[in-house]
């Protein structure tokens, strides 16, 4: 094994295995809920991430395969975040917010050349974006929708004050959508303090300086506030119109 690179053979596989028992095991002993999803998530990444490792290479050859591969993620994350809010009616509209979040953060970063326009540079940092995207879009709609049941008395009154039903939603749900902005504020004030995320950790492995690995770093970050925060705000109107709703909740 080279510095900077992992051990493939049966002591990851343990390590793998003994890591995802523990996180299991801490779920079903502290009630938190069922250790079977994070087997279950355990299983896909391995799964996914061995399929990725053998096509990568085919996908990074051209920019119409790069490209290809970006609209499934794309897919596969309005997917995973129409199921995570637990949508009901116009379930595509989740689609909105992370096209939206992401399509003015990576534009900005092709148009002004401040990365390498290759698809080694362009796919993980599409990816990262979505990611974000997704995760935000995810946490809003659930928080949003949550506190929308929750108090929807609240929202009656607001009806019967005059609002329109687009203000009285607004009124209810803005402030806790909001919050899932958090961890991506968390994560920007800490970093290099807290933790080296991957971009950083990708840079120095892949030869580059620590400079370079940090300005790519804040750049990633600071893109993946402005996506995440698009993605809240267009999540929170589409729940405001109507178009992202759960069964039981006007």
């Amino acid at each position: 094994m080279s510095g900077t690179s992992i051990s493939i053979g049966p002591t990851l596989l343990g390590v793998l295995v003994a890591l995802t028992g523990l996180a299991a095991a801490v779920m079903w002993w502290a009630r938190l809920g069922p250790g079977l999803p994070v087997v279950g998530a355990a299983a896909r990444a391995v799964l996914q991430l061995g399929a990725v490792s053998l096509i990568i290479v085919a996908v990074l050859a051209s920019w119409w395969s790069t490209c290809a591969f970006i609209v499934v993620m794309y897919v596969v994350a309005t997917v995973t975040s129409a199921r995570r809010i637990g949508a009901t009616g116009v379930r595509w509209a989740v689609a909105a917010p992370v096209g939206l979040g992401v399509l003015p953060a990576l534009g900005l970063l092709l148009a002004s050349r401040v990365f390498p326009l290759t698809p080694l540079a362009v796919l993980p940092t599409a990816g990262i974006l979505i990611g974000g995207a997704m995760t935000a879009t995810s946490l809003a709609g659930r928080r949003a929708l949550d506190e929308l049941r929750t108090r929807h008395g609240e929202y009656e009154a607001g009806l019967a004050l005059g609002f329109t039903e687009r203000d009285a939603v607004l009124e209810v749900c803005r402030p806790v959508a909001g919050q899932a902005l958090i961890p991506a504020l968390d994560q920007t004030r800490t970093v290099g303090l807290v933790t080296l995320p991957g971009a950083f950790v990708g840079v120095v492995l892949g030869g580059g300086s620590p400079v370079q690995a940090g300005a790519t770093q804040v750049l990633i970050l600071i893109a993946l506030l402005a996506v995440e925060a698009i993605a809240i705000a267009v999540t929170v109107e589409l729940i405001a119109w109507g178009l992202l709703r759960r069964s039981g909740v006007a």
